[in-house]
C-alpha cells in the first residue's frame, strides 16, 4: 500500500487540521499566533479528530505580503517540535525548500506547498530527498497578485493541465509517485465561479492519477454563497467562521469520491459529516 494511501482509514478521508501561526491569516488571524497558543489549539483539534495537523506560518490569503525566512521558521518550528513529540502527525504549509528541510527535520512528515514547486526551485528536490509525502496544489502567484492571474477560457481544462504540469515536475525531480498529492487550488488565482467550476468538474483532476486533497475550508467562495442582503444594493459575505457547516457539507460530498484527505479549520464539524458517510458507506 502507497505511503499516501495507507496512512488513514479507507472509508474516509484524511482530516487535515488548520493552525495559522500567523497575525494575518484571513480565517482566525491572530488568534494561534504564539508557540502556546498554537499547539494547544492542535491538540484540541487532534482531540476533535484531526489526523493531522498542518502547521504554516505564513499567510496565502489574497493580498498578503511575504514574511522573511527566519521569520516564518521562528513561528513553525517550534510548533512542530512539540507536536511531533507528543506523537501528532505534522504537516508543515510552506512554499520555502528552506522551511520544509527545517521542518521535517523537526518531526513533519508531509509538506504541503501551494505553489507545487513554482515558488522555490529547490523544493522538489527537497521534498524528493526527504522521501516524505508532497502535497502540490495549482498555483500562478504569490498572494499579492494571484487574484490577478485569475483569467481562465476554459478553467478545469486550463488548471488541470497546469496542474498535470507541476506533478510531472515532481515525479521528474525524483518524487516518489507513492508520495504524491495534488490539490486544485480552490481560492487561489481563482474567482467563486472558477472554484465551482472546478469542483463540478473534479473528474478531470481525478483522472490526473494521484490522491486529491479537498481545501475548500472558509474560503471566500462560501462566504459570497452564504451572503445576505446589506443595504439596497449591496451584499454582506458571511465570515469565515461563518462557513463551517458548508465546508463540512463539501467534505460530506467529496469523501464519497475517494480522496486523499481534506484541510479544515472546523474538525469536529467535518469529523462528525465523515462519520455520516462512512456509516452510510458501511451499510450499502
Amino acid at each position: 500500500m502507497s505511503a499516501v494511501t495507507g496512512q488513514h482509514p479507507a472509508a474516509r478521508p484524511l482530516v487535515m487540521g488548520v493552525v495559522n501561526v500567523t497575525p494575518d491569516s484571513f480565517s482566525d488571524g491572530g488568534l494561534w499566533a504564539s508557540t502556546d497558543a498554537a499547539i494547544a489549539h492542535a491538540l484540541d483539534l487532534v482531540a476533535q479528530g484531526a489526523d493531522v495537523i498542518d502547521v504554516g506560518g505564513e499567510s496565502t490569503r489574497p493580498g498578503a505580503a511575504r514574511v522573511e525566512v527566519d521569520t516564518e521558521l521562528a513561528r513553525v518550528l517550534p510548533v512542530v517540535a512539540a507536536l511531533a513529540d507528543a506523537g501528532v502527525r505534522v504537516s508543515v504549509d510552506t512554499t520555502r525548500a528552506a522551511v520544509a528541510a527545517e521542518a521535517v527535520a523537526a518531526g513533519a512528515t508531509i509538506v504541503n506547498d501551494v505553489s507545487g514547486g513554482l515558488a522555490d526551485p529547490g523544493m522538489l528536490r527537497e521534498v524528493a530527498g526527504a522521501r516524505v509525502t508532497y502535497i502540490a496544489m495549482h498555483w500562478r502567484g504569490h498572494s499579492r497578485t494571484m487574484q490577478d492571474l485569475a483569467r481562465y477560457d476554459d478553467p478545469v481544462a486550463e488548471i488541470a493541465a497546469e496542474l498535470a504540469q507541476r506533478r510531472d515536475a515532481a515525479l521528474t525531480a525524483g518524487v516518489d509517485p507513492g508520495h504524491l498529492v495534488l490539490d486544485p487550488g480552490i481560492g487561489f488565482s481563482k474567482d467563486a465561479t472558477h472554484n465551482w467550476a472546478v469542483l463540478a468538474g473534479w473528474d478531470a483532476f481525478e483522472a490526473l492519477g494521484h490522491p486529491l486533497l479537498l481545501a475548500v475550508s472558509r474560503k471566500r467562495f462560501l462566504g459570497h454563497l452564504l451572503a445576505r442582503p446589506a443595504g439596497p444594493n449591496g451584499l454582506e459575505l458571511r465570515p469565515p467562521a461563518g462557513r463551517d457547516t458548508a465546508t463540512a457539507a463539501l467534505s460530506a460530498l467529496f469523501a464519497r469520491r475517494g480522496l486523499w484527505g481534506v484541510r479544515v479549520h472546523d474538525v469536529r464539524a467535518t469529523a462528525d459529516a465523515l462519520a455520516v458517510v462512512a456509516a452510510l458507506e458501511a451499510a450499502t
